[in-house]
This record gives C-alpha cells, sequence and structure tokens, in this order.
C-alpha cells in the first residue's frame, strides 16, 4: 500500500479494493479474506467486508466449503446475463459515491459544495453519440495523467468523479 492509498478518500480506496478483489478471485478462482488479504496487502477484515459487498451487488458468491470458519468466495456466474460484472460494479460504485456527496456536501467546504450534475435526453444518431463520448474523453484527457502523477496535481486538486452514461432510450417492453 502507497502513502497515496492512504491519503486518498474512502470511496476511491474502496473502488481499489473491490476491483483488485475481483481481479484476484479471477486469477484464482476461489479465496478466503485472510488469503486476499495475504496477497493484496490489505488487512483481513477490509477484504471481508469489501468480499461480502461485491457479493451484495451480485458479483461474487460463497464457494462450497467443508465448513469451519474459512468462508472462500468465487465470481458469481453470469450465464444469463451479457452483462460484465465490472461494469455493474463501477455503476454501482457510482451510485454508492453519489449518494454519499448528496450526504455529506454540507459538510464540505464551500468552494467544493456545489456539483455540476447535469442530464439531458437528445436525439442522436449512432455516429453521433460515439462522437459526444469522443469529445468528452478529449475534454478530460489534459486532467488524465494526475491519477498516476501526484506532483501533477495543482494545489487544491481534489478527486472528483466524471460519469458520463450514453444510452439510447429504449421503448418499454408492452405486455398485452
Amino acid at each position: 500500500m502507497t502513502e497515496d492509498d492512504l491519503t486518498s478518500p474512502p470511496e476511491l480506496r474502496e473502488h481499489e479494493v473491490r476491483t483488485a478483489l475481483l481481479e484476484l478471485l479471477a486469477e484464482v478462482g476461489t479465496l478466503t479474506a485472510s488469503e486476499a488479504a495475504a496477497r493484496l496487502g490489505y488487512s483481513s477484515g477490509l477484504c471481508s467486508f469489501h468480499l461480502r459487498q461485491l457479493a451484495r451487488y451480485g458479483l461474487i458468491e460463497e464457494a462450497p466449503h467443508s465448513g469451519g470458519r474459512a468462508r472462500p468466495w468465487r465470481l458469481r456466474r453470469h450465464a444469463h446475463r451479457e452483462e460484465e460484472p465490472l461494469g455493474d460494479l463501477a455503476r454501482g460504485l457510482e451510485d454508492e459515491s453519489w449518494r454519499r456527496w448528496l450526504a455529506q456536501r454540507g459538510r464540505a467546504p464551500a468552494e467544493w459544495r456545489r456539483d455540476e450534475a447535469f442530464s439531458a435526453v437528445t436525439y442522436l444518431t449512432p455516429e453521433e453519440m460515439s462522437r459526444v463520448a469522443d469529445a468528452i474523453r478529449r475534454a478530460l484527457a489534459p486532467y488524465q495523467d494526475r491519477e498516476q502523477r501526484p506532483l501533477a496535481r495543482p494545489d487544491g486538486a481534489r478527486p472528483v468523479a466524471l460519469i458520463a452514461r450514453l444510452f439510447p432510450l429504449l421503448p418499454e417492453d408492452r405486455c398485452s
């Protein structure tokens, strides 16, 4: 664990821990919180908490075991779904972070108390939707290296979540 890990806001560390746990499960198949802690360098309590959260999101499940205190986990199989498990996790973490911001916004320093949340519905072709996504990526490109290069961050910079979801609004299925 680096010094930056200790100074990162909790929601960023949570994302890192959960992502690391999912990647480790994909690599080894099954593991316990203690095994994850030994491999990842976190405490077993932290790993246990986040394994349970991943189970709550439906991304992992308890693996069969022969009893005892050990509680092995494995990735949950999504045979009936096309969704990527990490995509579900990311959306869940985004929503969780947004709710935490709304609940704690009043305690933030005055200059951070506003947010720039907005949404819009517009009519686009698939090509136009791709161009909008590319424009957002290009707008963020000058800031992307700051996560890996803390010295590139200007004084007063804080991690800011930017979530852009572009998707077509499909008509509801009508059951007759």
